[in-house]
Formats: structure tokens, sequence, C-alpha cells
């Protein structure tokens, strides 16, 4: 059927402070924070899974953006499919080293309950998600595989990990009801989530229109198209399935400029807005399980060995680490709308930060960047199908979904 009458329409943009803790921010070094900004912004793609072109009233784009705004579900349960395809090199299973080194995960320390460790695990592939919330004070969502289950459960005051296959325990504990600190642990799982973050970015420079219907997990739902009007974008397009009774949106789909498949795929293949059984939330370490705190992690109090300093304190954090935590304090954004691009200062120089791997690790992740030259000196840019990071050998980063002329020219201007 034709598309339903549609419309362009811009609305403030609405400005936020980075969610990360600096403690948090300092355990990646910059080759896993390019998958991690990945990670990040995995709500990027999927094609909307259409069985039939639903006849619903017509509504313009800034109806049906009024209509996710004031969407007040907070009860629901389903099961969401997230595909990613952001063309990252297959590293053989590096990343996951690298994700662990970098947050002082080692044989000894860490655990792999820790939500941190699983943010790589989406930046590639088919992963299955089981999702369940009762209001802002229970959520849970379970990372399903062939033989094992990741499950991150947020249940009053405790948020808890849990990982079946090495039986490990993840605990912390948040005051605000709200959900401030637990969603700091939580990866984005939902269409909903994507969509906020996508919507954040209208304004003047983005095309918004209603491109008909689709019927998404069972229900009816309207199809709105997020554009960006500017060149130099990865985003090609962004389409969003909502649902024509709650307005909450069902799927989330980021094709890249570049063409070919979505980057990224998430949308409800189940779902049900009934509340959920209190048991859902329920969670009780199982015997024999290692529990670790979060605090543990933080402050190095368990699980160091010897690598923890004198009297059993925690080691300094190494100066690569330390000075990007410093960098991420100093972050600012160069441009807008959809060519903004994201900087910080390392502090360091010679292009890469050391690496937990040594010369030899550093040089091999060199060699997946391109070498790039311009009034800023030179530098390596890694390129994924959304995100693009440039790398300065004066120690500067910039980062964005962007192309990598426009990086350059963002690392000309800023200097």
């Amino acid at each position: 059927m034709a598309p339903y009458e549609s419309d362009d329409t811009t609305t403030a943009r609405e400005a936020g402070e980075p969610g990360a803790r600096r403690s948090r921010a300092a355990r990646y070094i910059v080759p896993v924070t390019v998958m991690g900004v990945a990670a990040a912004t995995i709500g990027l793609v999927p094609a909307l899974a259409d069985s039939g072109d639903p006849d619903l009233p017509k509504i313009t784009a800034a109806q049906l953006i009024e209509k996710i705004a004031q969407s007040d579900v907070e009860q629901l349960s389903g099961t969401v499919k997230i595909t990613t395809d952001l063309g990252l090199p297959d590293l053989g299973g590096l990343e996951s080293s690298l994700a662990s080194g970098a947050m002082g995960q080692g044989e000894d320390g860490g655990s792999s309950a820790d939500p941190t460790t699983k943010l790589t695990e989406l930046a590639s592939g088919t992963h299955t998600l089981r999702i369940a919330a009762d209001g802002p004070d229970r959520q849970k969502v379970s990372l399903l595989g062939n033989a094992s289950e990741y499950s991150l459960i947020h249940n009053g005051k405790d948020v808890w990990g849990y990982d079946s296959e090495s039986n490990e325990v993840f605990h912390s504990t948040t005051e605000e009801s709200a959900g401030d600190k637990d969603r700091e642990h939580q990866p984005p799982a939902t269409p909903k989530d994507f969509a906020e973050e996508a919507l954040k970015s209208v304004d003047d420079t983005t095309s918004v229109t209603v491109d008909g219907t689709a019927q998404v997990a069972g229900r009816d739902a309207y199809k709105l198209v997020v554009k960006p009007k500017q060149s130099g974008s990865t985003v090609g397009a962004i389409s969003i399935a909502v649902d024509h009774r709650t307005g909450t949106p069902l799927k989330f789909t980021l094709t890249p400029a570049s063409g070919g498949a979505a980057v990224v795929d998430v949308g409800f293949t189940k779902v049900s807005f009934d509340r959920p059984a209190a048991s859902t939330f329920d969670f009780t370490p199982p015997k024999g399980a290692k529990v670790t705190e979060e605090g543990e992690l933080d402050s190095g109090e368990k699980g160091r060995g010897e690598k923890g300093g004198e009297h059993g304190k925690p080691e300094r954090a190494p100066k690569s680490e330390e000075d990007l935590a410093k960098g991420l304090d100093g972050l600012k954004v160069l441009g807008e709308g959809w060519n903004s691009v994201a900087t910080f200062d390392t502090g360091g120089e010679g292009g890469l930060p050391a690496g937990s791997g040594g010369s030899d690790l550093d040089g091999f992740l060199g060699s997946l960047g391109d070498r790039v030259k311009g009034e800023f000196g030179t530098g390596t840019v890694f390129s994924t199908r959304l995100v693009n990071a440039l790398f300065t050998e004066d120690g500067k980063v910039y980062v964005g979904a962007v192309t990598q002329d426009a990086l350059v020219k963002a690392a000309n201007e800023g200097k």
C-alpha cells in the first residue's frame, strides 16, 4: 500500500551528559573503545519483518513521535532478536581477550558475570535476548547461548549478573529507584532503547517521515523513517516500527549510507504487555557459584594476586588507561547533527596508547587501520560500517558515525 501522509519534522535536540563513570572508562584501552562505541550504537539497523501492511488510521511524523514520547508502557516481556553486521574484522576471539585485559580480568581477577564483559559479544553476529520489565525498579535481560545463558537482573536495590557457563555471579547495589546506576551496567536491549537515542538526533539536519505500516511480533505498527539531510554521515536511514496501540517501538532498523545489509537488526519476535510474574526478578546465587561484588572490581580488593600493590593495595592504573580517563573528562563534540564528532585527548603521543599486549599487539592493531594525513598531522583510522575513529600521533581521538573524510576534516578544524 502507498506510504501514509508524511512530513519533515524537527524538534529541539536533547543535550546529554556522558553516562559512564570515569572508573569504568579507565578500564578500556583504545582499540576496545572502537568496538565499545560500535556496540553502544547497536540499535541502528534491522530489516523490518513485514508480514502484511495493516490498514491503520493516517498519522503524521510529528504525531507519531509524540505517540512514542507519551507511551507509558512499564510492564512487558518478550523475545528480542539482534543481528549486527558492523564489518569488524575477524580477530579469532582476540576482542574478548582485549576486553578482559583492558578491564583487569585475568585468570585470577574480575568476573565473567560483570556486565561490561558482555558488550563485545553484541558487536557482531546474531543474538537472542529474553527480556522482562515491571516498572523502573524491576528489569531482567537474558542473553541466550547454545547451552548457556547470561542474565542481568535489577530488582529494587540489587543488580545481579549471572553467567551459567562459568557459574559466576556479579552483584552491586543502587540507591536510585529509577535505575540510573543499573542502566550503567545494561547494554541497549530493546528497540525502544535504540529509538530514544536516535530521536535525540532529530533536528533541522534530519528528515523524518511516516512510510506506511508493518506487522511485528503479531502487532500492527507504523513505520517511522529517520534520515540525515547532511552528507558525510555513515547512517543511511533508520526505520522504527511503532506499535499503533501503545506507542512502543517494536523494531529498530539502521541501514548504512554505503548500502548493503542492515548494520543492526533489533526487534521483538514475541511480545506481551501483561505484567510479568514477580518471581521473574527473583535471584539467589546458585550453590558453589563464585560471587564478586562490584566494589571488589573497582578497588582490586579481590582476585588481584601478585598484581596488587604494597599491603594489598591495588596498583596504580597503567598510564595509558589514566590518560584515556583524563581525556574522556575533557570530551568535546565538534560539528552538529549527524556529522557530530566526539574528540578527547589521551595525553599521550605516538598514535595508539600502549595496550596490555605490548608492541607486537599494538603493531597488529595498527595494521588494521588506514594511515591518514592532514593539517592535524598523521594518524590511523579504524573503520566499521557505522562508527569510525581516528587516533592521531599526538594522542587525540576523534570518533563518530561519519566518513573517514569527515573525521579528517574535523581533526583539521579542531587543531
